[in-house]
C-alpha cells in the first residue's frame, strides 16, 4: 500500500521528506481531529478523533490555526491525548520536523505548540455529555520564523530578531 512505502522511506531515508497542506498537514499524525465543535468551550464530547497516516506518532495537528480559531479544539484534543503535542500550523507557516523530534517553524505567521503532560486537575474523566472541561497547567509555545523546538526533550529554542 502506497501509505505503508511512504512510511517506511520517510523513516528510513534521510533525504526523504513527507509534506502536507490543510488535509495534508492534519492526516500526518496517528491521531487526527476528524470533528469538532469550535466553540468557546471545550465541552465533553464535542470532538471526534481518528487514525491518521502515523508519520508522526506523538503529535496532533490543526491547521488555519489562528485564523479559524482553533485553539480549543486542538487544546481538547491534546488534553485526551496527553501523550501527544498538539501542534496549530497558522496559515503560510510550516513545521519542519526532522528525525521526527526536532522541529523549525518557517514562514510568516506562527506555530503554537500545546503541551499537556504535565496537566495537574482536569475533569476529562468525570464530565458528562455537554459539560465543560477544565485543564490546569497546560502549557503553550509560539514559535515564529526560524524558532525551534525538540520534542524528545521539549527544549525551546528562540529565533534571531534581528536586533543587535
Amino acid at each position: 500500500m502506497l501509505r505503508d512505502l511512504l512510511r517506511r522511506k520517510y523513516k528510513e531515508e534521510d533525504d526523504f521528506m513527507i509534506a502536507g497542506t490543510s488535509a495534508g498537514a492534519m492526516c500526518m499524525p496517528k491521531i487526527v481531529i476528524l470533528e469538532a465543535i469550535n466553540g468557546e468551550a471545550i465541552l465533553e464530547y464535542d470532538i471526534e478523533l481518528n487514525s491518521g497516516f502515523g508519520f508522526i506518532e506523538n503529535c496532533i495537528i490543526d491547521t488555519y490555526f489562528v485564523h479559524r480559531a482553533r485553539f480549543v479544539r486542538l487544546a481538547h484534543a491534546t488534553i485526551l491525548h496527553q501523550e501527544c503535542w498538539g501542534i496549530g500550523l497558522g496559515e503560510d507557516t510550516a513545521l519542519l520536523i526532522e528525525e521526527g523530534y526536532k522541529a523549525t517553524c518557517r514562514g510568516s505567521g506562527s506555530v503554537w505548540i500545546i503541551n499537556a503532560r504535565e496537566i495537574g486537575q482536569t475533569n476529562t474523566e468525570m464530565a458528562e455529555k455537554g459539560f465543560p472541561i477544565y485543564a490546569e497547567n497546560l502549557k503553550v509555545h509560539i514559535l515564529t520564523d526560524n524558532c525551534k523546538i525538540d520534542f524528545s526533550s521539549n527544549l525551546f529554542e528562540g529565533a534571531n530578531t534581528g536586533k543587535n
